[in-house]
């Protein structure tokens, strides 16, 4: 598998983010080819697409006031996280965590970084819309398949540092079914299931970084992925179904409030 890494000038609102990248690679000779995967940088497809605001121009509630004091962040942001957010579960000072397009995300996905003084980024507001878009403009381009992964980074529980998250794709399935398959001893796996695009976003956040690398695009080459015509929802599990929600009752105690066990001691 190969990744290739795609720079591009500073992408402002109303660009065509897939003229941009057809620009970038000319200008570096890169010729797409069947099955390629393009990842790209959540917060240049939404700056592009014109979701990028300023925060002068957000009047705060009462409520993201008094919610900005509990979790320390600016009042203006708390009402941007509260308009693009389904549901505030809690937060530590500085960020706060929500359930957002029924994904857990640290305060909405709102950006602060990769955005001028004075302004933030949001989501994009249909992340598999876009990935639609750019793909259909892609393969007309180059008249070949292509696919498009829409991709943020996240925190694990309990682990220092991001990896990456597909919010939205098309051309490949996001989730693989491996169950069925036999493990290295024969036996049958009962309940794996591959987290493709995900995986894809993490190998491409390597390149594309976190700062001023201006590298919001990469070109991922023969990738173990299951080709699709169209887009495929990316798989959700109710709460009571997730390995991490169903320890915890939505007021963020333990189930029947019984204690951790320590094992060490």
């Amino acid at each position: 598998m190969q990744l290739i890494g795609i720079k591009t000038p500073l992408i402002i609102p109303g660009d065509d983010i897939a003229v941009v990248l057809c620009d970038a690679m000319e200008t570096a000779r890169i010729t797409p080819q069947e099955n390629d995967i393009f990842v790209l940088a959540e917060s240049a497809v939404a700056t592009a697409e014109g979701r990028v605001v300023k925060l002068d121009t957000v009047k705060p509630s009462k409520k993201a006031i008094e919610l900005s004091k509990t979790y320390q962040n600016d009042p203006r942001k708390m009402e941007l996280i509260m308009r693009e957010s389904d549901e505030i579960l809690g937060g530590i000072p500085g960020v706060v965590v929500t359930i957002t397009k029924g994904v857990l995300s640290p305060s909405a996905g709102i950006d602060n970084s990769n955005a001028p003084e004075g302004y933030v980024v949001l989501l994009p507001a249909d992340p598999e819309k876009s990935a639609i878009g750019i793909r259909k403009k892609l393969m007309k381009k180059y008249n070949c398949n292509i696919a498009v992964i829409v991709g943020d980074s996240r925190t694990q529980p309990l682990r220092l540092g991001c990896v990456g998250i597909a919010l939205g794709c098309a051309g490949i399935e996001p989730v693989e079914d491996i169950r069925g398959r036999k493990d290295l001893f024969g036996k049958p796996l009962l309940i794996t299931r591959r987290a493709t695009a995900d995986n894809l976003v993490s190998a491409a956040q390597i390149i594309m970084g976190e700062a001023d690398e201006s590298t919001p695009a990469v070109l991922i080459r023969d990738a173990p992925a299951v080709f699709i015509d169209g887009s495929a929802d990316i798989p959700q599990i109710p709460r009571e179904e997730c390995l991490y929600f169903a320890c915890f009752d939505r007021t963020g105690n333990r189930i029947f409030n019984k204690p951790g066990i320590n094992v060490k001691q």
